[in-house]
């Protein structure tokens, strides 16, 4: 696997925008990806130094358009926290 199988996307939503002051940032990555490999996938794509990372699993919700029920897709999120002095930009 290559770092972009491993990182889908960065998640930006109002709470993960008011994390990254603390140096924290939130990524979209496979659910089959560890902690080590999601930390060298990061370490590897932004050039950066990764302290900690949290991971969370997205389970599938239901969602119903007119009589047709389904379920969203399941994902694994990935909360990354970066050394002191190293950020991610976006742009």
């Amino acid at each position: 696997m290559n770092n972009y199988d491993i990182i889908f996307a960065p998640v930006i939503t109002e709470k993960s925008a008011s994390m990254e002051s603390e140096g924290k940032y939130v990524f979209k990555v496979d659910v089959r990806a560890n902690k080590t490999q999601i930390k060298q996938a990061i370490e590897d794509a932004f050039n950066v130094r990764v302290i900690d990372i949290r991971t969370i699993n997205v389970h599938p919700k239901d969602r119903r358009v007119g009589r047709y029920t389904g379920k969203t897709n399941r994902y694994k999120k990935a909360i990354v926290k970066l050394a002191e002095g190293n950020t991610i930009s976006f742009d």
